[in-house]
């Protein structure tokens, strides 16, 4: 076989459309834009889920549940997991899983899950853990600290800046101003005027 022998696969070449090349083509005059309206002109391009000022699809359905702001997905790990890749005696952290590939950087952490067996004595220290986790890991000889969870980025940011901002000093009282010293002669002055009359 060689180079002009191969041949594409039925289908996979189209011809390219080719508007305005007169009636008998059924694409001819207007160009399969038909007549009029928005559509029809150049430059047209709809918005995604525009129908023309009737309410979008989008808006018409209703809204089910919420996003809590401070709840974060959790990456999990089950104990099966921790059983294949750690030793007995060794201490499991979330940068220690992150780095063996067993878990995932996640914003809410690592999750400790009770699938499967667990025969060695592991000190783990994760963000969470479920009670049949805690219970394999515990019956085995180990311990489960819970770790706090980590932070976004907008919070250290924000706490950073309450940190290093100056501590307002408060403004001193101004001070009374002495009367001058030019008014004294001249009331003396009238009190002897007064005096002679």
């Amino acid at each position: 076989m060689e180079l002009h022998d191969l041949k594409n696969t039925p289908g996979a070449r189209k011809q390219r459309k080719r508007v305005g090349r007169g009636p008998g083509s059924g694409l001819g005059k207007t160009s399969g834009r038909g007549h009029k309206g928005q559509k029809s002109r150049s430059g047209y391009s709809r918005h995604w889920g525009d129908e023309g000022g009737q309410m979008p699809l989008h808006r018409r359905l209703p809204k089910r549940g919420f996003n809590h702001q401070k709840r974060w997905p959790a990456d999990i790990v089950n104990v099966n997991a921790l059983e294949r890749a750690f030793s007995d005696g060794d201490e499991v952290t979330p940068a220690i899983l992150l780095e063996r590939g067993l878990v995932e950087s996640m914003p809410g952490g690592v999750k400790l899950l009770g699938k499967g067996e667990l025969t060695k004595k592991l000190t783990i220290k994760v963000q969470a853990a479920s009670p049949g986790a805690r219970a394999k890991v515990e019956a085995a000889g180990g311990t489960v600290e819970i770790l706090a969870q980590p932070k976004r980025a907008e919070e250290e940011a924000s706490e950073a800046q309450v940190e290093t901002a100056p501590a307002e000093e408060p403004t001193p009282a101004p001070a009374e101003e002495p009367a001058p010293a030019s008014e004294a002669p001249a009331v003396e002055e009238e009190a002897s005027e007064q005096e002679e009359e």
